[in-house]
């Protein structure tokens, strides 16, 4: 399944951070960063999430919310988001059957480094996948995006 640009978002519940679990619904009326990543702990992984906690008043003042998904646990989530002070939420997709929704899952279900924008309607705007997930999208190319929202 490869989700396109102008569909619905598919809904989610997951487990996150901050002992809660979090639902794409919950973001409706406003813009959602959607972000697949690899793995907590991981040097690319580490320097994409630090760069858009670093870039959050950014998408912060366009009313968006970021929110990044892997298929580790909570307790790695909660240690590697302590470990960066990361102040969005990181999720929990163990069985990857959020990752498989979003068509972000590599030939042998390695999951691809993804980035989606969905705006205030649920609606798919932005959508990468990277083939090899050595590079990330910039705060600055996730804001120029987000700035078309309006």
């Amino acid at each position: 399944m490869s989700l396109s640009v102008g569909e619905q978002a598919p809904e989610f519940t997951l487990t996150g951070t901050g002992g809660r679990s979090y639902s794409l619904s919950e973001f409706a009326g406003k813009p959602l960063v959607l972000v697949f990543y690899p793995g907590d702990d991981t040097p690319v992984c580490t320097r994409q999430l630090a760069s858009y906690n670093e870039g959050l008043e950014q998408f912060e003042a366009l009313d968006a919310q970021v929110v990044a998904i892997s298929a580790q646990d909570v307790s790695s989530h909660e240690a590697f988001s302590s470990k960066h002070g990361f102040e969005f939420p990181l999720l929990a997709d163990t069985d990857k059957a959020v990752a498989g929704a979003y068509g972000t899952l590599g030939p042998i279900g390695f999951p691809r480094r993804s980035v989606f924008i969905i705006d205030a309607d649920g609606i798919v705007r932005y959508a990468h996948r990277a083939i090899a997930g050595l590079t990330f999208r910039p705060v600055k190319e996730l804001v120029a995006e987000l700035e078309k929202l309006d």
